[in-house]
């Protein structure tokens, strides 16, 4: 018996550690990204989680690979300029006016319908930059919907899989 109780402790640090440690489940959503018919360069444009109190959390998506030009996404910049973590969903070139794209957002689902928000945040070299192009809250119903962009793009598709 003593041993028992003695073991007990162990038990629920090994538990505390398992968990705190454990990986965060992630919700599979495809996203299409309609661009509006403007003229000029490709846009960049970043897709990032936000806090309930609008800080950024994490960084899901960035279109356009030269790193260079982040800078250009100054409100982001100031997110990940400073840290510059990996980011595991970069893709490729810049998208141009009228173009579409078709990506696969991973979204932590301990984060959905608690106050997150989602942003995407548009570019464009010598021309605007657009911080909250769109930007919705993080909610099953949301991650299953159309939303209407205010700068480069028109609109962009969730469907969550």
């Amino acid at each position: 018996m003593k041993k028992l109780i003695k073991l007990v402790p162990v038990l629920v640090l090994a538990g505390l550690l398992f968990t705190a440690f454990a990986p965060t489940q992630t919700k599979t959503v495809k996203c299409l990204i309609q661009m509006t018919n403007y003229t000029g360069e490709g846009a960049y444009l970043v897709v990032s989680l936000l806090k309930p109190d609008g800080e950024y959390e994490q960084t899901l998506y960035v279109q356009g690979k030269d790193s260079e030009w982040y800078s250009e996404i100054p409100e982001w910049w100031k997110f990940y300029g400073k840290y510059r973590p990996n980011i595991d969903g970069i893709s490729g070139e810049t998208i141009s006016g009228g173009e579409r794209t078709v990506t696969v957002l991973q979204i932590p689902e301990d984060k959905i319908d608690k106050g997150y928000r989602i942003r995407f945040e548009t570019s464009v070299e010598d021309q605007e930059y657009y911080m909250d192009d769109i930007q919705f809250e993080l909610t099953s119903d949301n991650l299953k919907s159309k939303k209407e962009g205010k700068g480069f793009i028109r609109y962009v598709r969730m469907l969550a899989q």
